[in-house]
């Protein structure tokens, strides 16, 4: 009995042991996921939340992330400067990357001084809480030292063009200061929106050109109006429900459940001033099929669009990049159309080789 007892100890002793051995152990190491690596993303979205933390609230207070308003400021310029090159000639890259900078600038500085005027509304709003101002990221000095050093960059942007450009470039600042207040006193803030956002569609053709062809600038620039007021209505009703509560207005409030016939108005109409400024500029067939390309997805997004999802409204509003885009490839085939059409027009014309000398070897303006 007494040598069963002493093995029984000895059992515990040893239990005890291994007990506090395992408890002394470090934790078991977690192996890696062994999945596929996850893709590098190069979005906007993913470059800003990439940068330094200092830099971040900067980056979205110009609304880098979100490129899509940048592009809406830029189409139009392509569109003009498109419209203005040679007959049988791609537009001109270098004014379109000046644009193209212009735009993200311009864009990033008119944010700025939305979201200045905006702020305390901004804070009421779900969806625009969380901007940099709003959320006190960053001061409202700090954001008006950072307007200036983007107004200067601007401007070193516009001074690379002609002096008609400049004075018309320099004209459009008078819109983008005072389109934030509208929202207060009218309920249509769209129509200035929309007379700031489709500027380049005059300063574009002057860039190339040294002055307006108001018989095409016009019509197009007309027409870009009437698109901005299609794609920021369908903006505005992603927060017309807070829009009521804190008194600002929207062609979303104005229109309401009629927002799909005002839509489709401002549809033929932008149609109508795409298409005069085609025929007042020669534009071929390649030009108007784009043409006919925007009306259809114009049609496809009116009529598939629910105006009381905001998810809905947003993703509408972005495919009008694709509108844009369409119509500037639309623009350049038709030019490229033109010069095929011009050179059958001078076949006759040979025994002329001082005039080819005169446009250079490809027929293409000098610049």
């Amino acid at each position: 009995m007494a040598a069963l007892l002493a093995r029984l100890c000895r059992g515990a002793r040893v239990l005890r042991a291994v007990r506090l051995t395992l408890a002394a152990a470090p934790p078991p190491r977690r192996l890696a996921p062994t999945g596929p690596p996850r893709p590098l993303s190069f979005s906007a979205a993913e470059l800003v939340r990439s940068a330094p933390g200092r830099v971040q609230p900067y980056l979205r207070l110009m609304r880098l992330h979100q490129p899509a308003g940048t592009w809406l400021l830029y189409l139009p310029c392509t569109w003009s400067i498109g419209l203005a090159a040679e007959p049988g000639c791609l537009p001109d890259w270098y004014t379109l990357s000046l644009f193209g900078a212009g735009a993200v600038l311009m864009r990033g500085a008119g944010c700025t001084i939305n979201d200045m005027w905006d702020q305390d509304y901004d804070k009421k709003v779900a969806r625009t809480a969380s901007r940099p101002l709003a959320a006190g990221d960053i001061s409202t000095f700090q954001s008006f030292v950072f307007l200036g050093g983007q107004l200067s960059l601007a401007l070193c942007v516009l001074l690379c063009l002609n002096y008609y450009s400049i004075v018309l470039g320099a004209a459009s600042l008078s819109l983008v200061v005072t389109y934030p207040l509208m929202k207060r006193i009218t309920y249509w803030p769209q129509l200035v929106l929309g007379l700031a956002f489709n500027w380049g569609a005059l300063l574009g053709w002057s860039a190339i050109k040294g002055s307006c062809e108001w018989s095409v600038c016009l019509p197009l620039y007309l027409a870009g109006v009437m698109w901005t007021l299609v794609y920021d209505t369908i903006y505005a009703h992603q927060d017309k429900r807070d829009d009521v509560l804190i008194g600002v207005k929207s062609t979303a409030l104005q229109f309401n459940e009629d927002t799909k016939q005002w839509l489709s108005g401002f549809s033929v109409a932008m149609l109508l001033g795409l298409c005069m400024a085609g025929m007042n500029c020669n534009q071929t067939f390649p030009y108007y099929s784009a043409v006919a390309a925007v009306g259809a997805h114009l049609a496809h997004q009116i009529y598939t669009l629910d105006i009381d999802r905001p998810e809905d409204c947003w993703k509408k509003f972005t495919s009008n990049r694709t509108v844009g885009v369409l119509l500037f490839v639309g623009i350049m085939l038709g030019n490229l159309w033109k010069g095929q059409d011009s050179k059958k027009e001078e076949e006759p014309l040979e025994n002329r080789p001082d005039d080819a000398e005169q446009r250079g070897e490809d027929g293409c303006h000098v610049q």
